[in-house]
């Protein structure tokens, strides 16, 4: 055999050796990525469940995380199957009929979702800013949470008055959520709240707990109470059941 032939065979022999070694999978683990991923799993965690007190911004490295549990399609699940658990609730209540049964649902990102407007903060990354989410909320682009537009729609037509109760200032954004609101359907509710200059400088907490005791003392019975913040359903007047909803972009004290 001639002597380039056998530099031929032996070059090929070298190239089949270098494809079958780069063909064979890796046994290394992705330490990084699956350690940040641990950690941004039980952050969301300790949010949800109100153990990471307080909290301004999500971490930096967990904003791929945030993103990729909001749009591709855990989040929706997460919601369904909260949803489908008040529907259930729902069917089991016996209504008085005086008109006077309630339930009580948040707006934004309750009934109406700010997640388009978050994208731009970095899905919580940023620190909040009221003026850019005035902007945002002036618009009237906010959709509809579909699971709660259900549960919503379910609640008026088995002849509960519904309660929609926001920490949006009236005075700027009254007009525009009602709007926002109609647009997207949610359409017979009995009464939307807004914070007034009554309610400045309270905390959400005090506040909407001062409004559901007005409505208690009006003779309201608050059979279900629905939010995406903590500050949505404690304090005091909750009512008979709350429904929390995921939130992992911020936070309302």
């Amino acid at each position: 055999m001639a002597q380039g032939e056998l530099l031929v065979l032996f070059f090929l022999a070298l190239l089949c050796k270098a494809i079958a070694i780069k063909s064979q999978p890796s046994t290394k683990e992705p330490i990084i990525s699956t350690i940040d991923g641990s950690f941004c799993l039980s952050w969301r965690l300790a949010v949800e469940t109100n153990n990471e007190l307080p909290w301004r911004t999500v971490p930096n490295k967990c904003s791929q995380y945030v993103e990729d549990y909001l749009i591709h399609g855990q989040y929706e699940r997460d919601l369904e199957l909260i949803m489908e658990q008040a529907l259930d609730y729902v069917n089991g209540i016996s209504i008085v009929g005086d008109g006077m049964d309630a339930w009580i649902l948040d707006v934004d990102d309750t009934c109406l979702s700010n997640i388009y407007y978050y994208k731009s903060k970095n899905y919580g990354c940023e620190p909040y800013d009221p003026a850019a989410f005035r902007t945002w909320a002036m618009r009237g682009w906010c959709t509809a949470v579909p699971p709660v537009l259900r549960l919503f729609n379910k609640l008026i037509d088995n002849g509960f008055k519904v309660i929609l109760l926001t920490g949006r200032d009236k005075e700027i954004l009254g007009q525009v959520t009602i709007d926002n609101l109609h647009n997207q359907k949610f359409i017979g509710y009995h009464r939307l709240i807004m914070r007034t200059p009554v309610y400045k400088g309270e905390s959400a907490v005090t506040y909407k707990s001062n409004v559901r005791k007005n409505l208690e003392m009006e003779g309201y019975r608050i059979w279900g109470n629905v939010g995406d913040q903590w500050s949505d359903l404690q304090g005091y007047s909750c009512g008979n059941r709350t429904f929390k909803l995921p939130n992992p972009m911020y936070f309302v004290p």
